[in-house]
């Protein structure tokens, strides 16, 4: 019950269709098209591009002698810095990093190999992180990304908060070349009942829990995990270790309410009542 789960949905079969259509475009045309997946956090953006990335794993180069990757996923270091982005690349691509190299030649180094492993998509998880640094940082940053696309002529896709999205619309340049894809919360309606009805079917419980068609029970579980699928996944294993426990085989809204979990919004309240605010 601690694994990740890969659940089907509206929202994140389209994104995978839209970043489907940026692999098909294949490197070397001009002007790629980019993409960024702007959701909340905990709302499934990493999962969807783990779940691309699986759809397009390493293989044998057709000679034999190297791999190639034509999906590299990356994250963001936590402060926007040119020399930190090549090395995030390489970690990703288990290359060996040293940040004792001149910028020139670690960025060579790293453009050399992404072109060696014939990439075609790279995706850069926590984008957002680039507002981390100062305004001319983030420009260094941002012209990077031009250079990259440009450089590559490849399809660059980003993950990140509306933060990121903010971050792109700084430079015109970027904002016309990045699509946005997004990913909003949850609502109480047909198609989060249909998720549900998803979990429910991956739960290890041999009784219908009926999810997806109590509105009390649909509610609570909307209510508690804030409409964020991570959160949700986390609520449903939680109420289902706590069913397990007690002997019983369905979620209900007695071991909703009795797990061991706490939702974003009681996670703050908890904070507030523990260090509440000096007037």
């Amino acid at each position: 019950m601690h694994g990740q789960w890969w659940i089907a949905h509206p929202h994140a079969e389209a994104a995978l269709a839209r970043l489907d259509d940026a692999f098909r475009f294949g490197p070397g045309r001009v002007r790629p098209p980019n993409l960024l997946i702007v959701g909340p956090t905990n709302n499934g953006k990493s999962m969807i591009a783990e779940k691309f990335r699986r759809l397009h794993p390493p293989s044998p180069s057709s000679c034999g002698q190297r791999e190639v990757v034509p999906v590299v996923v990356m994250q963001m270091p936590t402060e926007p810095s040119v020399r930190r982005f090549y090395g995030a690349i390489l970690t990703a691509l288990n290359a060996p990093v040293s940040f004792n190299l001149p910028g020139e030649r670690l960025e060579r180094y790293a453009l050399d190999l992404l072109r060696a492993v014939e990439v075609r998509v790279l995706i850069v998880d926590e984008l957002h992180n680039l507002l981390a640094g100062t305004h001319r940082r983030r420009a260094e940053f941002l012209n990077m990304l031009r250079f990259l696309g440009n450089t590559l002529r490849i399809p660059i896709v980003g993950l990140g908060t509306k933060q990121a999205q903010i971050a792109v619309r700084s430079d015109d340049q970027l904002e016309n070349r990045f699509e946005p894809i997004p990913l909003p919360a949850w609502q109480d309606d047909g198609v989060f009942a249909r998720l549900l009805a998803s979990f429910e079917r991956a739960l290890p419980l041999r009784e219908r829990s009926a999810l997806a068609d109590a509105p009390e029970i649909r509610s609570m579980v909307l209510r508690r995990s804030t409409g964020l699928i991570g959160e949700v996944a986390a609520l449903l294993t939680a109420a289902t270790v706590h069913a397990l426990l007690h002997g019983r085989e369905r979620i209900d809204r007695v071991m909703l309410e009795g797990c061991d979990f706490r939702g974003p919004d009681e996670r703050r309240a908890l904070f507030e009542a523990s260090f509440p605010r000096v007037r």
